[in-house]
Formats: C-alpha cells, sequence, structure tokens
C-alpha cells in the first residue's frame, strides 16, 4: 500500500517528467524555428525599392509576423531615413565590439526592428574563420525573434547585390515602367538564371499609372524569361504612382502609416497577403533562415 509520503513522492516526480519534456520541446522549436529570408533588390537605382521595403514590413508587421530588416544597401543605407530614426549601432558593433546581434537592433514603428549594416557586412570578407562562426551563431538569434527578415540591398549588377541575391531564399524585384528600369531588371534576371534557373524571383511594378500598365509589364517580363532564359517568374502585384507616397518620403514616414487609406497603401497590403500565400510555386521552397543565408553569403565571396 502506497503511502501518503511515497504517492507525494510520485506526483512531484511525475511533474517533474512533464517539466524537463516541455523544456525539451521548447528547445527544439527553437532549434527547428528559421525566419523566411527575402532580398528586396533593383536593377537600378531610384525605383522606390526601399520604400517599397519598409511599407512592406509594416503591412505584413500589422498581419502579425514579427519583422526584422537589414539594411545592406553599402551606397545609400536609407532605411533610417525614411523611418526618420538614428540607429545608435549598425553590424560593425557585432563584428568590432563583441556586441550582441539583439543589442544593435533599432525600434521601428509597429514593433519592427530593423539594422543599420553600414560597412559591416563588406567587413566580413576580412574575418578568419573562427571570427565568422561566431558572428554567424550571433546572427543566428534573429530567427529566434523574427518570423520574417528583408534583406534591402543595394540596386543594380555588382557581384555584392548578385550575392544577396542569390543567397536569399527568395528574391523582390522591383522595377517602374521605365524602359530603362525594366531593361535592367531583365538584366538582374538574366543574372540570376545563369547561376539557379530554379531561384524564386517575385517581380513587384512601383509607380504604376494604372493596373493595365503594370499587368502588362508583369506579364511581358514573365514570357521573355520563361522563353528565353527557362526562368519562371511570379508576379507580386504593383504599386500604383499616389501622391501620398512624395508627400510621406518628405515627412519621413512610411505611406503606409501617413496615409493608410491611399491607394499605394492599399496596393502594399494586397502584396503582403499575397507574398504569406502559400502558392504552388511555394511548395518546395523552405525557409533556412539567416544562419543559412549568411554561411551562402560567406561561400559565394570565398568562391
Amino acid at each position: 500500500m502506497i503511502d501518503q509520503a511515497d504517492r507525494l513522492r510520485q506526483i512531484i516526480d511525475s511533474l517533474k517528467i512533464k517539466q524537463a519534456e516541455a523544456q525539451a520541446n521548447l528547445l527544439n522549436s527553437m532549434r527547428r524555428k528559421t525566419s523566411k529570408v527575402i532580398t528586396v533588390t533593383s536593377g537600378k537605382g531610384g525605383v522606390g525599392k526601399t520604400n517599397v521595403t519598409i511599407n512592406l514590413a509594416i503591412a505584413l508587421s500589422e498581419m502579425g509576423y514579427r519583422v526584422v530588416i537589414l539594411d545592406v544597401d553599402f551606397g545609400l543605407a536609407n532605411i533610417d531615413v525614411l523611418f526618420g530614426i538614428i540607429p545608435k549601432y549598425t553590424l560593425l558593433d557585432v563584428i568590432h565590439n563583441d556586441m550582441s546581434i539583439l543589442e544593435i537592433l533599432a525600434e521601428g514603428p509597429k514593433n519592427i526592428k530593423f539594422i543599420s549594416g553600414g560597412s559591416g557586412v563588406e567587413e566580413l570578407v576580412k574575418l578568419d574563420k573562427i571570427q565568422i562562426e561566431r558572428f554567424i551563431e550571433n546572427i543566428a538569434l534573429l530567427d529566434k525573434i523574427s518570423d520574417v527578415i528583408i534583406i534591402d540591398t543595394g540596386a543594380g549588377l555588382s557581384d555584392n547585390v548578385m550575392s544577396f541575391v542569390m543567397a536569399a531564399d527568395e528574391v523582390l524585384l522591383v522595377t517602374t515602367p521605365e524602359p530603362t528600369s525594366i531593361t535592367d531588371a531583365y538584366a538582374l534576371i538574366k543574372m540570376v538564371s545563369n547561376r539557379n534557373k530554379e531561384k524564386l524571383i517575385r517581380v513587384i511594378v512601383n509607380r504604376a499609372e494604372n493596373s493595365n500598365e503594370a499587368i502588362d509589364i508583369l506579364n511581358k517580363l514573365a514570357v521573355v524569361s520563361d522563353k528565353f532564359l527557362s526562368l519562371k517568374l511570379h508576379s507580386l502585384g504593383y504599386i500604383v504612382q499616389d501622391e501620398a507616397v512624395i508627400k510621406a518620403v518628405k515627412m519621413q514616414q512610411p505611406f503606409s502609416l501617413s496615409f493608410p487609406k491611399s491607394h499605394a497603401a492599399r496596393h502594399i497590403r494586397e502584396i503582403s497577403k499575397k507574398l504569406m500565400e502559400k502558392k504552388e510555386e511555394d511548395k518546395e521552397l523552405t525557409n533556412t533562415g539567416i544562419k543559412s543565408f549568411i554561411n551562402r553569403l560567406v561561400n559565394f565571396w570565398n568562391n
């Protein structure tokens, strides 16, 4: 017959086992947790790439996703300008000052976190293997606190930009109806196709006069990419030319917050919903997270 003391010990032991199992499950889920890493890029500058990045992040945050923006536009890093916030730290502080990646996160609107790359990402090339491994383990912490990590690259077709494009899980290519912008966008698509014809590229037409113009451009890009490059593009949507965007930039505020009822804000919300939908093209897509992204990036630079 079991006395009360034995019964109490059994209950305590059972609780300890359940607690240990719960902690193990939590640790396993944390290990499995990886973010969706998206590179936002463009074939040329001046197409509104960074504006798209910021307002897309806001729309995703409003949908309940935890978003981190990593600004790696070496020449014109301006996420902070459009947010109207000056970050206290950059990636350089992680690399040279032994700071945690979580310590350098700047707070943007709608609970968005952002990191100013400065010249920090370029500095990775100069690190030795042990320093690289330490940095990768540090930045991997972002996978635990975010659902989506948006990499805002520079514009153009440089090796730096292309390495970010090729390292990401998926690419969001921004173009405008201008002939030079479309030509440069196609040039970027061609460079991607030469490296990996399976790369998932989604296209946004920014500053379209109307829906017909945008849809026509998206269709033409898709057709020529499929026919001549054997690469399947995926149309993500468009943002119409909107005076609200110009006003918001002057105010150093995202247009989706300053003018939430504007056409541009409505379109960016539609784009964000489409981005997070599970489509046919996503069947083979795995969110590998920021750790794998940096590993691939370093490998590209070392090859």
